[in-house]
């Protein structure tokens, strides 16, 4: 990021100057440390959501010294019996490992997670082959959804200026004066006044609902017409029933599976399918059969009681897509996360990305010095054509994993990029590489794909056409006169057919 002290635009690897563990643990234990404006310490901020971006955020928000109020509409997931929501196992990488660093979390979430060093594509007939992410060095963690959000509802509280609200759902939102009405577990709607409002409450966002009132306010959403279902692989013999260093794929064309190692040695399953297709499987016998032509090897990975129990205790669940603009209004109001750009799950970055988005208006605060009228329209401005460009990119991914991976020309695609950014790292590196294991702005990620595939392709182009012209001379030159001779009289035969015609 131009401009901004922290941003990196490095691959992964590089010196990294993000906020140390020791200088975040400092900052919670006295957060004056981190600016003694009286101006700031004034200030009151609502974050509206407790998931992954709202707590993250309020972190954040609470490390810079404002007063800071978590309003989570659900109870306390650390202590609720059951959690509800989406349990889609998560793809922590680099953009959103820097963001925990930032906190002083990076550490202590990564120890907890599964390292994925490549995709594990297991095909119709069973053979399975692996297709790296990178380098060898370089890794992506799978990450329980669930202990993530707990481990960031703790640390908010560690913050004494911070306070999570738990059964308080917003009714209200009135960002010209930065009103809310809020209705808590007394069930007596309460009106509180503030200097911000953070929209972090997710795709179905209440925040957003109230600016789409507003002129000019963008806003579209796509359901994708496929839907997804979650299984479960469970440990076999104390161990994995699988090799646990992959993101396991199913990819069957019009759809597909993929599985992700946890912690206590079992994998968490998705199937991605068109809701048509889950809607012809309406019996235990269909789904065993469907299964033992589609998934063969996953059966007795699963086990067929399990199997037909868990597809039928949960209907598929739908995907949304959204975009909208802008992301805040005036001073009072900003969204973040999937509230300002909900995407689908096939490029890993949906947490990600929303991870980015507080670490991103964390270095416009610095920038701008806290001054809100300057960082939000800046957040807007700089951060749109990223959100957008990975939503655009989680819909290409979907094509890629359940069909390009199949495709031969598709694997030498990739060996070729990977030999390239060997050679030189600077000049080529894979999409995947870019977006994953670098802070590279999203949309110049894209541009700069779509110029190394011209390039690429353009090579490949004119080492075809080297090779054919040589081949054809060397053929020539290695033929006696006489079988050149026989060669030419097909030509010969239709010079005389012209001519007689």
């Amino acid at each position: 990021m131009q401009g901004f002290g922290r941003y990196k635009d490095g691959v992964q690897g590089g010196e990294d100057t993000a906020c140390s563990g020791t200088e975040a643990t400092m900052i919670r234990e006295n957060p004056s440390a981190v600016m003694d404006s009286s101006d700031s310490q004034r200030k009151k901020i609502a974050v509206i959501g407790g998931g992954l971006v709202g707590s993250l955020n309020a972190c954040f928000l609470a490390k810079r010294n404002f007063q800071v109020d978590v309003y989570e509409a659900r109870e306390d997931i650390r202590v609720a019996e059951f959690a509800r929501g989406r349990s889609i196992n998560l793809a922590l990488s680099y953009r959103g490992r820097q963001a925990l660093k930032a906190i002083g979390l990076e550490d202590q979430i990564v120890s907890r997670g599964v390292p994925m060093r490549a995709r594990m594509i297991h095909s119709l007939s069973g053979k399975k082959s692996a297709i790296p992410y990178g380098t060898k060095s370089q890794y992506i963690l799978s990450i329980s959804r669930e202990n993530l959000n707990k481990d960031l509802l703790t640390e908010v509280e560690k913050y004494p200026n911070a306070k999570v609200h738990f059964g308080h759902r917003m009714l209200k939102c009135n960002p010209e004066e930065g009103r809310l009405t809020v209705l808590g577990s007394d069930k007596v709607p309460k009106d509180v006044t503030y200097d911000l409002i953070v929209g972090c409450d997710g795709a179905y966002s209440t925040v957003r609902a109230h600016l789409m009132k507003k002129p000019r306010f963008d806003y579209s959403q796509q359901y994708i017409p496929h839907g997804y279902m979650e299984l479960t692989i469970p440990p076999k013999d104390g161990g994995y029933a699988m090799e646990p260093n992959y993101l396991h794929i199913w990819p069957r064309n019009t759809f597909m599976m993929i599985a992700l190692p946890n912690t206590n040695k079992s994998f968490t399953c998705t199937l991605f399918m068109p809701f048509e297709e889950f809607e012809k499987l309406l019996t235990s016998s269909d789904v065993l059969d469907f299964f033992q032509k589609y998934f063969p090897d996953s059966i007795p990975l699963i086990g067929e009681r399990a199997l037909t129990q868990d597809f039928f205790l949960l209907p598929a669940q739908p995907m949304i897509s959204v975009k909208c603009s802008s992301f805040h209004f005036k001073s009072h109001c900003v969204l973040l996360g999937d509230a300002a750009h909900a995407i689908v799950p096939f490029f890993g970055q949906g947490m990600n990305a929303g991870f980015e988005d507080c670490l991103v208006f964390d270095e416009l605060m610095d920038k701008f010095n806290n001054d809100l009228s300057m960082c939000l329209p800046e957040f807007s401005r700089f951060r749109i054509p990223d959100d957008h460009a990975i939503s655009d990119l989680s819909m290409y991914n979907y094509i890629e994993m359940r069909a390009h991976v199949n495709s031969r020309w598709f694997i030498f695609q990739k060996n070729i990029e990977r030999f390239l950014h060997a050679i030189m790292p600077s000049t080529f590196i894979p999409l995947y590489t870019m977006v994953t294991f670098s802070r590279i702005r999203y949309h110049e990620a894209v541009l700069r794909w779509h110029w190394q595939k011209k390039v690429i392709n353009k090579g490949l182009f004119f080492f075809g056409t080297l090779i054919a012209i040589s081949s054809t001379y060397l053929l020539t030159r290695c033929m006696s006169p006489r079988t050149l001779d026989y060669l030419r009289r097909p030509w010969d035969w239709v010079t005389y057919f012209q001519n007689t015609g």
